[in-house]
């Protein structure tokens, strides 16, 4: 494992979505670079578990949350345990997010709002909460050279349309705006947020997509780079986003995604 610089020592974090996939990726590497963190879940304490577990283990401080992102009450309460067990709150990774496909005409609006709700909505209600506390604790320039720091995780889709998916596109599309007008406003404020926007990554939500051969052989016409990407991809971005050395970088979405975003289908029809 390569070693870490601990970046983050004397911050703490607040992961959400961070169960499993992405987000318990981007919670352990938090922990590893010195970060307190707060692994929040909706449903699967037992992964929530296993990330606190092996950022205690390589000598850190983790606890697990149980919140649903889309509740402002059970937000509130999220925070109100961060800041009670570790003092504050410095960086909100706003990764919680989930889907319920369907044809357009056959999607429920009970499964179109769903989606909203987790995805777009839950970011805002984190985002807003980290914000208040933010200001409330004020600056601390011994530990970080931001007031705070926000990650939205979104998707190669806020710019890629995606039949079938109708409620997750539009949701990544909102988050895209959503933080850059939340950039705009806060950046006065010394509180940087951006985006990192995943292409195809090894996680259980996709499992179908490139757990076999042939699978994977159609995926990868998608990605120029032609290999599917880890988890691990997303957190060393997310780690160094949070971090000082991305300081001057703010309103901007980073895509991690082997190029699927150059629009790999024209790449023989030049």
């Amino acid at each position: 494992m390569q070693q870490q610089m601990k970046r983050l020592a004397g911050q703490t974090a607040i992961v959400t979505g961070a169960s499993s996939g992405i987000g318990m990726a981007c919670a352990i590497g938090l922990g590893l670079e010195g970060a307190n963190v707060v692994v929040n879940y909706a449903g699967n304490n037992k992964g929530a578990d296993e990330a606190v577990e092996t950022i205690k283990a390589a000598g850190g401080n983790a606890i697990a949350v149980k919140a649903d992102v889309s509740k402002q009450d059970q937000v509130k309460a999220m925070f109100k345990k961060a800041i009670d067990t570790f003092g504050t709150v410095d960086i909100l990774v706003n990764n919680a997010g989930l889907q319920k496909d369907a044809p357009f005409l056959e999607m429920a609006l009970e499964d179109w709002q769903y989606v909203l709700d987790v995805n777009l909505t839950g970011q805002f209600l984190c985002a807003q909460e980290a914000v208040r506390e933010y200001v409330r604790r004020g600056a601390r320039p011994e530990i970080s050279r931001s007031l705070g720091k926000i990650i939205c995780m979104s998707s190669v889709h806020e710019i890629i349309p995606w039949a079938g998916h109708i409620n997750y596109a539009a949701s990544k599309g909102g988050v895209m705006l959503m933080m850059k007008s939340l950039a705009q406003e806060l950046g006065p404020m010394k509180i940087r947020v951006n985006s990192i926007a995943p292409g195809a990554i090894k996680t259980p939500i996709n499992t179908s997509a490139w757990h076999t051969p042939e699978a994977e052989a159609r995926l990868l016409k998608l990605i120029p780079y032609k290999r599917v990407g880890e988890t691990s991809d997303i957190s060393n971005v997310c780690v160094w986003l949070c971090s000082d050395e991305s300081d001057y970088i703010h309103g901007e979405t980073i895509f991690v995604d082997g190029g699927m975003t150059l629009y790999p289908g024209f790449e023989d029809n030049g």
